[in-house]
């Protein structure tokens, strides 16, 4: 079959449906019998991405086609819908056959990276430009499974590992992550809920950096004692010592310190003297983690976050600085202070984590093994846990567990999901304990909970609300995250004559 001819016919399968450059390379190579090995070795990219581009093709494939289709039978399974396709028989001119060669040309080039393509000039972080100039494709290291036993899923808690087949890709942002950690000074800004799968994210960038030997600092502001909050001085030694070991380096910071210039100062010093200086040209990634642990104490915010700031900035003019790249991942917006000319969170690229969309449930219920999720009535009988739940990751995740293996159905896992019989009852328990230790956010809760219209609330009840996943913001409005929230707390609420 030709290569027009075999692109049109899978576009037209996914109804038109435009592929990327990756994706059209990949089906040819599959077409020509071509190893994910061989793939990898003539395009650049990794084996394990190939692998994944090619896993998430077949399986899109198999959902509107309604049958299974795998790199084995894709022969088999494409000349059986050409043949039983009315729209097989058309006929294409000469001047269409030049242009879609051309374009196929074109798409098979683009998907084989070069260095110029990879450190093309920066994008706005506007969301139209973010989906225009970041479909340029990245290699995240993951494995995606043809076949995947019931048997073999773990209870969903945490992060998901690298080599699990049920992370779902929410394009644009796998590949706006990993195409921005290119860029020299870059700063990145991941902000979502709790369980929206930052965690998830942010391992997959940091696999990604790591396959170009870039140096990781991870640091998640939840493992430090409350003492280290206890003064910035203290803070940052902290910050600098915990930095060093990550690296593998002895850390040194008397030699650096100066109490006369003050700590910001000295930390500035003890990481471009020192820290960047001993990487020599490797980049360093300083992965922040749960950074809203940092708002909790506003003498440390106000003179850290304007102090990442700085760092980031200080990149546009000295090369030492453009070796360090920032990521900063946070439940909520900063509820702390700043001059708008301090604040790190309106600098570089922001990332929101959407909830998972309609398609990308489907999706994930397939990889657990639910067959009866494969065409569109099965798509049509989720849409009662997506009303439920709201396409929380975690929230769908954990009912697509309990579905698998015919541990429930669908059905009864609904009926109960607001009730302690439910399979939330664990998650919703906790919740209400977190609201009833801050009564400021219980009385919060409950006026969102009793209108059926946007509430006005104050701006740290609504973030922390917004951090803890149970409400959606605009501005200091607030309207309450999904039907299943809304259900219990009403009954709680209820229950406590609230």
């Amino acid at each position: 079959m030709p290569v027009e001819e075999l692109l049109q016919a899978v576009e037209r399968i996914l109804k038109d449906k435009p592929l990327a450059s990756i994706q059209s390379f990949v089906l040819y190579q599959s077409w020509l019998g071509k190893t994910y090995d061989e793939m990898s070795k003539t395009s650049g990219y990794g084996n394990h991405y190939i692998k994944e581009i090619g896993s998430q093709l077949w399986q899109d494939l198999s959902v509107a086609l309604g049958k299974r289709v795998t790199k084995k039978n894709l022969h088999v399974v494409l000349k059986k819908y050409l043949q039983e396709s009315p729209s097989s028989g058309k006929s294409t001119t000469n001047n269409e056959k030049s242009f879609l060669s051309h374009s196929v040309q074109t798409r098979l080039i683009a998907s084989v990276p070069t260095s110029d393509n990879l450190l093309q000039a920066k994008t706005s972080h506007q969301g139209n430009q973010i989906e225009q100039n970041f479909k340029r494709q990245c290699s995240l290291e993951m494995v995606f499974s043809d076949a995947f036993s019931a048997n073999e899923i773990d209870y969903p808690s945490g992060p998901v590992p690298l080599d699990s087949p049920l992370y779902i890709n929410r394009p644009p942002l796998e590949e706006l992550i990993c195409q921005e950690i290119l860029h020299p000074g870059c700063l990145i800004r991941v902000k979502a809920p709790k369980k929206m799968g930052k965690s998830s994210l942010l391992n997959r960038m940091i696999a990604y950096a790591k396959e170009r030997d870039y140096q990781i600092v991870y640091l998640d502001f939840q493992e430090a004692d409350q003492e280290v909050f206890s003064s910035l001085d203290k803070f940052l030694r902290w910050f600098c010592i915990y930095a060093s070991r990550q690296l593998n380096l002895l850390p040194c910071l008397d030699d650096f310190w100066d109490t006369d210039m003050g700590s910001k100062v000295s930390c500035k010093i003890y990481f471009e003297a020192y820290i960047l200086q001993y990487i020599a040209e490797k980049p360093v990634v300083l992965a922040l983690n749960e950074v809203q642990q940092v708002f909790e104490h506003p003498k440390i915010a106000q003179d850290f976050l304007p102090m990442l700031r700085f760092w980031h900035e200080q990149a546009k003019q000295d090369q030492t600085w453009q070796k360090l790249r920032m990521v900063v991942v946070h439940t909520t917006e900063i509820y702390v202070p700043l001059k708008l000319n301090q604040s790190p969170f309106n600098v570089g690229i922001t990332i929101t984590l959407p909830p998972f969309t309609k398609n990308q449930v489907q999706d994930l219920a397939l990889r657990y093994g639910l067959e009866w999720a494969r065409d569109s009535q099965g798509s049509k009988r989720l849409e009662p846990l997506q009303a439920m739940v709201g396409g929380h990751p975690y929230l769908v995740s954990l009912a697509l567990y309990h579905l698998s293996g015919e541990k429930m159905t669908l059905e009864i896992l609904l009926e109960t999901a607001s009730t302690p019989m439910g399979i939330y009852t664990q998650h919703l328990r906790e919740l209400l304990n977190l609201l009833q230790k801050e009564p400021e956010l219980m009385s919060a809760m409950q006026q969102v909970i009793a209108s059926n219209e946007k509430v006005e609330l104050d701006a740290i009840a609504a973030y922390k609300l917004e951090s803890m996943g149970l409400v959606l913001l605009n501005g200091n409005q607030a309207c309450v995250m999904c039907e299943l929230y809304r259900l219990y707390f009403s009954q709680q609420f209820a229950r406590s004559g609230c």
